[in-house]
């Protein structure tokens, strides 16, 4: 059975993307701490992010280090959190998540609950910067 990251890279749910290339794919949360939170997930589905190949790993956080660089332009007054936490869903992925303090990414927090509008919104605001 494949993980709802999966079904997102296989295009079988809608998610709002920031960035894709062969391997990777970066799309906002879909229940986000803050706006502009960003997941940065490999296509090839492995549950343990330290069970990823050597170069597959390395890879992959290179392409969220460009994923971060596009956030930190769209929010240039806060810090880029990463988070690796990986219990929620068993396929790899790593948190972006913008931040004026480091409360703000407590996963005990409310998630915003925003509109389709909003999530466009920020998703251009990210593409474009």
């Amino acid at each position: 059975m494949s993980s709802i990251f999966t079904k997102i890279i296989e295009g079988e749910i809608a998610a709002y993307k920031i960035a894709e290339d062969e391997n990777h794919l970066a799309f906002l949360d879909a229940m986000p701490l803050v706006k502009g939170h960003t997941l940065v997930i490999p296509k090839n589905e492995t549950d343990f992010i330290f069970d990823l190949e050597n170069e597959d790993f390395k890879n992959l956080w290179s392409f969220a280090q460009t994923v971060a660089k596009k956030l930190e332009k769209a929010y240039p007054s806060q810090r880029i959190a990463v988070a690796v936490v990986g219990l929620e869903v068993p396929h790899a992925h790593i948190h972006l998540i913008p931040i004026e303090k480091m409360d703000d990414m407590n996963f005990k927090n409310s998630r915003l609950k925003l509109s389709d509008s909003e999530y466009r919104e920020i998703q251009n605001d990210i593409i474009n910067s």
